[in-house]
């Protein structure tokens, strides 16, 4: 009786297991950012992502793929995979738009290439400072400090592309209900507050204090450390940084603006680009990912991020919610 009793315990436990992987597989196949189709032996639609459903009209489970998505020289270029499930053979199509894979080669190259070369300059620095650690008469200790940095860069560098990595993947959920901003503004202009004496720069918080954003409270404190370390980095000594919250029509805001040296106006629509700097910034140590991961975690949440100023003028960042975004 107990062997039949463990037999049915094992038989239970692998049938919540495949039922796991079942469920996992549907999630893998409805969630896909691409257009994909799950066939069956005779051809036959068995599943198809949100994408598939949204974009190609009259697609239902139970009915053949339209003849024109196969057919040669069709706008959307066919791939397959075929394989065996509990000995029945099913396929995974894939339909991708020529300009789509294109688009991402070219962004997949260039972002490989801009890590390649944010990376090149603090190695060649420690190399450097190695190099001289071996010459009489330096401070040996000096320049270990000084590749510590270097190491210290890098490390900001390789965490800041992994986050972004994670946040356009959608392993980070950014919006799950609203967070009090103000509380979440005040730690972080107190973190900074040591940093910003150095700078010279004076750090506030500003308005509605009872304003809530829909953020979770750490993507709210991401944005939130990008926005005021920028501010550190570039604005420039004597200046002030200043954290406002306020409502403005249907939108719920988030402004943080500086009265620094500002920077021109062709450089501000390029600011949220991936490792895009300014000619100052470029002097910098900053990662050049920080207002990007501001970028994408705003809009992630249902808003909008602007940039305005202009040289002599300080730099403005706005960050508009809709009164009814968030989860």
């Amino acid at each position: 009786m107990r062997r039949l009793v463990g037999r049915a315990e094992d038989e239970s436990d692998d049938t919540a297991e495949l039922l796991q992987d079942a469920e996992r597989g549907r999630m893998l196949v409805e969630e896909s950012r691409e257009i994909v189709i799950v066939l069956d032996a005779s051809g036959t639609i068995v599943a198809a992502s949100r994408r598939a459903r949204d974009t190609l009209d009259g697609l239902e489970e139970g009915s053949a793929v339209p003849e024109e998505l196969l057919r040669p020289g069709s706008r959307r270029v066919p791939f397959s995979i075929s394989y065996d499930v509990d000995g029945e053979q099913e396929t995974l199509l894939y339909l991708t738009e020529p300009g789509e894979l294109a688009a991402y080669e070219e962004l997949r190259a260039g972002f490989t290439a801009a890590v390649s070369h944010e990376l090149r300059t603090p190695l060649a620095r420690i190399m450097a400072l190695l190099e001289t650690a071996e010459l009489p008469g330096f401070d040996v200790a000096d320049l270990v400090e000084q590749a510590r940095g270097e190491v210290e860069q890098i490390r900001e560098l390789i965490d800041d592309v992994l986050f972004l990595s994670e946040l356009e993947t959608g392993r980070e959920v950014v919006s799950l209900g609203f967070t009090a901003a103000a509380p979440i503004l005040e730690e972080v202009t107190k973190a900074l507050a040591e940093r910003a004496a150095r700078a010279g720069i004076a750090l506030r918080v500003e308005g509605d204090q009872a304003l809530e954003l829909p953020l979770r409270p750490r993507m709210l404190r991401v944005v939130a450390e990008n926005l005021a370390q920028n501010a550190l980095r570039y604005a420039g000594p004597g200046c002030t940084f200043t954290f406002r919250l306020y409502t403005e029509g249907d939108a719920r805001i988030l402004e943080a603006s500086d009265t620094g040296i500002g920077v021109a106006e062709h450089d501000l629509p390029r600011l949220f680009e991936r490792f895009y700097r300014t000619d100052r910034a470029r002097a910098s140590r900053g990662t050049g990912l920080g207002l990007a991961i501001v970028k994408h975690v705003v809009t992630s949440a249902g808003g909008t991020v602007e940039a305005t100023g202009g040289r002599g003028e300080g730099l403005t960042i706005v960050s508009r919610f809709p009164r009814d975004s968030g989860g």
